[in-house]
């Protein structure tokens, strides 16, 4: 038997909308540590960047947070949550953005802070986390990246892209996935 041990942990990027109280009790009553962290992304990119879409910055930002507290609370794997829709999401701003066909990897290693990097959901639909949240009665955590979602900025408008392309082709995901 493989022996290992979970922690929960979300990264404030200061804004008003974000609220991640619902998990705190939850993931105490699951007998799961949490971790709070907080940094000023959002004024960060405000500092820092010129274009529409901070998710790069945003995501990177995060993950260097993310990466601390493993090494910090001495976790060697860490599982990101994004889904399939993220997937195609990051794939197509790629597309667009910089001209290449890339988005993030399933697995990898972050070698320079020493942690393995899995997404288990990669090849879940978004609106079939949703639904087995809502059935099985999780807190979620609304999008409430003021950066990302709302409009007109970047990944608010690929996601209206790829809903729209979905309605002529139904197997999209299945499609992108197989491209990716």
């Amino acid at each position: 038997p493989i022996k290992f041990e979970i922690g929960a942990c979300t990264v404030d990027p200061q804004t008003p909308e974000y609220d991640p109280r619902p998990l705190t009790a939850y993931l105490a009553s699951l007998g799961v540590p949490y971790f709070y962290e907080s940094q000023g992304i959002m004024e960060q990119a405000a500092c820092s960047l010129e274009r529409n879409s901070i998710c790069s910055f945003c995501s990177r930002m995060k993950r260097g947070v993310l990466y601390s507290v493993c090494k910090r609370e001495n976790y060697g794997v860490l599982a990101l949550g994004q889904h399939l829709d993220d997937q195609a999401e990051s794939l197509l701003m790629s597309a667009f953005h910089n001209g290449q066909m890339r988005t993030m990897k399933a697995h990898y290693r972050a070698k320079d802070h020493n942690v393995r990097i899995i997404r288990p959901l990669n090849y879940v639909r978004e609106f079939m986390t949703r639904e087995y949240a809502r059935l099985k009665g999780l807190p979620v955590i609304d999008e409430n990246c003021p950066g990302c979602f709302e409009s007109p900025k970047e990944r608010a408008r690929v996601k209206t892209v790829l809903a729209s392309q979905e309605q002529v082709f139904p197997d999209l995901y299945g499609h992108l996935l197989r491209a990716m």
